[in-house]
C-alpha cells in the first residue's frame, strides 16, 4: 500500500521560484477561447509544465477572474501572459523571436503528434483555437506546422484543456532528459 501525500509534502515551487526557474521554450497561445474554465486549466497545465508563457487573443478572457481563478488554482499568479487583439499579432511578435508556429487543428497536411520531433534549440508556439470553429484558415496559413492528435471514437476533437494537457506532456516528455 501508499499512502497519498499532503499538500505540504509535495515540495512544490513557490509561486517566486517559479518564476526565477528556467521555462521550456514554449509560448501557449489561446485564440478566441469563449470558456473561461478551459483559459483556467490550461493556466494550470502550463504551470505543471514550466512554460515560458500564455498568449490570451481576441475575446479570449484575461485574468483576474473568479471563473479563471476556479479552474487555474492560483496558475494566473505564476504563469506570464500577455494579452493581444488578434493571434496575428501575436504571432508577428514571437516571429522576431524566432519561434516556430504550430497550429493544433485537422488538416490535409498534418502531423499527428506520435510523429512530431521537436527540434533541439527551438522555441515554439502552440495554437489552440476556438472551442467550436477551431483555428481559423488564416492563422493556419501562418503556421509552421499544423499538428493533429490522434483520435479514435466518434468524436472529432478533445476539449481545449484536455488538448493541453495532452500535447504539454508530449512536448514535455520529447525534449526533456529529467523533470526537474
Amino acid at each position: 500500500m501508499s499512502r497519498k501525500l499532503a499538500t505540504d509534502e509535495l515540495t512544490r515551487k513557490t509561486i517566486t521560484a517559479f518564476k526565477k526557474a528556467e521555462k521550456i521554450p514554449l509560448v501557449i497561445i489561446l485564440d478566441n477561447i469563449r470558456s473561461l474554465n478551459n483559459i483556467g486549466s490550461v493556466f494550470r497545465t502550463a504551470d505543471a509544465f514550466l512554460v515560458k508563457a500564455i498568449y490570451l487573443c481576441g475575446f479570449t478572457a484575461i485574468p483576474p477572474h473568479k471563473d479563471i481563478h476556479k479552474t487555474a488554482l492560483g496558475a494566473t499568479e505564476s504563469v506570464a501572459w500577455k494579452y493581444f487583439s488578434s493571434t496575428g499579432e501575436a504571432i508577428g511578435e514571437l516571429r522576431k523571436n524566432n519561434f516556430k508556429i504550430v497550429s493544433l487543428e485537422q488538416t490535409q497536411n498534418s502531423l499527428s503528434l506520435l510523429s512530431f520531433c521537436p527540434e533541439k534549440d527551438t522555441a515554439y508556439a502552440m495554437i489552440f483555437g476556438n472551442e467550436v470553429k477551431g483555428v481559423s484558415q488564416e492563422i493556419i496559413d501562418m503556421s509552421d506546422i499544423c499538428l493533429e492528435i490522434p483520435q479514435f471514437g466518434t468524436k472529432h476533437s478533445f476539449n481545449i484543456a484536455v488538448s493541453a494537457g495532452i500535447v504539454l506532456w508530449d512536448y514535455y516528455s520529447k525534449t526533456q532528459k529529467q523533470i526537474t
